[in-house]
């Protein structure tokens, strides 16, 4: 015989248990905002302070609808019943507790839903819990310093305060809780929070950008400012579509990605532009909004490593309630999951764009790199001067500069050659010569210069980029690495027969093709300022 009961979760353990849902400072208080604007609140105030003795308090404020005595315990409920609008930031209920005691210990909102109805407050203290081992929220009216709190920031109006007291997982222990330690670390939070917030809400925060009702948004009395990290007045959109994904009850929904590929730095319309659009590697990615709010990126969804010769591209994924299911949501709100066909897709539209911004970065380093290159063969040009008696070479009998061929003597008779026939471009650059480019894509290739046997070196090749760049200031090194091309160069010629001229082409071709395949993991050097 079956029976069935109500089986409750131990209090103790499951709201400690809970505190570890992985949550970061940033995250956590955006998820009690998410809060604030799903109840279609026009302006967000949060306040981080720290009193004389070292006691940190968060605060939340906002004008939205506010809750009367019943609203506010249900949202006080884990699990919490849902909102009307399915479209609403909140999703499963979880996240105003969840996020609130993963830092603090005692979380109390106070709220009211008109502006003439008295204030409710309602209170999880995880210290209260554990003494009396019992799923008990407190009930009660706020202090006279919080209505005050109250009064100050929202006035006579409706709207709920958000309390964090008891924070323990925010700062470390300091010997002097207050000190100018523990408050310039609260600043770095502070200041970390205020960039989190700016990002994440921009399309919210931004008067000119129509897709999301526009919200004010304040940190400790200052304005939080909205960033785009597209910069859509400086870059260049190279892919835009929507393509639609099937939903289980047999209608379509429909997803945005659009990517921009952002200029280089020094393309920017001003330098404030530029410092504005904080390029780096840590930058680019895949932005993935859900109803207008960025809950995860930029990152490469695990598809590509984050390369420096992709740092100009950024990704736009956009994306309604609709497609919550499709694509996974957790209960973080902060990451998606794409089945195969969605992967491949979004790898698909990934192509073009990818190859846009490595062109782009790509011309940005080749100034770059054409100047470390410039001097950085010097001392392999007075080696090998030193040496070039001793090593066994063609003789040169003609040269004829406008066709570029020439005609050399070497171990197997008379030759004659199409070579590229050069000039030293400074003294003694007689033996190694870097230049932007040679056909093909070779790393190198043999030739005369001044009369002397010699041999270009392509600095756009890859591997000149991943190899020679990050050795650039290591004598020993580049003179040990031209030396190498330059003795194979010098014995192509002294080999070299009308029977095998194409050989010996093929064979640098194939070595220059597999070199480029072989460093295409290898990490992006740092570039030379």
């Amino acid at each position: 015989m079956s029976e069935t009961m109500e089986l409750l979760p131990d209090p103790v353990r499951m709201v400690e248990g809970l505190r570890d849902t992985g949550y970061q400072f940033n995250t956590a208080v955006a998820d009690v905002v998410d809060n604030s604007i799903a109840a279609e609140a026009s302006f967000v105030e949060v306040e981080l302070m720290m009193d004389f003795k070292g006691h940190i308090t968060l605060a939340i404020f906002d004008d939205g609808e506010g809750m009367n005595k019943d609203g506010l315990i249900n949202a006080m409920k884990y699990g919490s019943k849902p909102r009307l609008s399915a479209a609403s930031l909140g999703k499963f209920g979880l996240g105003l507790k969840t996020a609130s005691t993963a830092f603090c210990r005692k979380l109390v909102v106070i709220s009211r839903d008109t502006a003439t109805a008295p204030l409710h407050r309602a209170t999880w203290d995880l210290d209260h819990v554990k003494t009396a081992n019992k799923w008990e929220l407190i009930i009660d009216e706020p202090t006279a310093k919080q209505a005050e709190a109250f009064e100050r920031v929202i006035g006579k109006h409706r709207g709920t305060m958000v309390l964090w007291e008891k924070l323990d997982r925010l700062l470390k222990n300091y010997a002097n809780p207050s000190g100018a330690s523990a408050q310039n670390a609260l600043k770095k939070i502070r200041d970390e929070l205020r960039g989190h917030l700016s990002t994440v809400y921009q399309r919210f925060l931004d008067v000119g950008d129509a897709r999301a009702r526009h919200v004010k948004m304040r940190l400790n009395g200052e304005d939080v400012l909205h960033w785009n990290p597209f910069c859509p007045s400086e870059s260049q959109v190279v892919s835009d579509e929507a393509p639609d994904v099937e939903l289980p009850d047999g209608t379509t929904a429909s997803f945005r990605m659009k990517a921009f590929v952002l200029p280089r730095k020094e393309e920017f319309s001003t330098e404030e532009a530029a410092k504005n659009a904080r390029i780096s590697n840590q930058g680019q990615g895949i932005y993935i909004y859900r109803e207008h709010r960025l809950i995860h990126g930029p990152d490469w969804l695990k598809m590509f490593t984050k390369e420096p010769h992709f740092s100009l591209l950024r990704v736009e994924f956009s994306f309604d309630h609709r497609l919550d299911e499709a694509f996974q949501i957790d209960i973080k709100k902060s990451q998606i999951l794409l089945n195969e066909a969605l992967y491949d897709h979004v790898l698909d539209f990934l192509t073009p764009p990818r190859r846009a911004a490595e062109e782009g970065y790509r011309k940005g380093t080749k100034a770059k790199t054409a100047a470390a290159a410039k001097s950085a063969h010097d001392g392999s040009n007075r080696n090998i001067s030193s040496k070039e008696g001793e090593v066994s070479k063609p003789t040169i009998t003609s040269v004829d500069a406008e066709k570029n061929e020439a005609e050399i003597v070497n171990k197997q008779g008379t030759v004659r050659l199409k070579l590229k026939i050069s000039t030293a471009a400074k003294p003694l650059e007689v033996h190694i010569q870097p230049v932007p480019s040679i056909d093909d894509g070779l790393l190198w290739e043999p030739c005369l210069i001044d009369g002397h046997c010699g041999v270009r070196v392509n600095t756009g090749h890859p591997y000149y980029h991943k190899v020679y760049l990050p050795n650039i200031t290591e004598g020993v090194t580049i003179q040990g690495m031209d030396a190498l091309l330059w003795g194979m160069s010098v014995a192509e010629l002294n080999c070299v027969s009308d029977a095998t001229k194409a050989t010996f082409g093929e064979l640098r071709y194939e070595v220059s093709r597999n070199l480029r395949k072989l460093v295409e993991d290898m990490p992006e050097p740092p570039m030379p300022e």
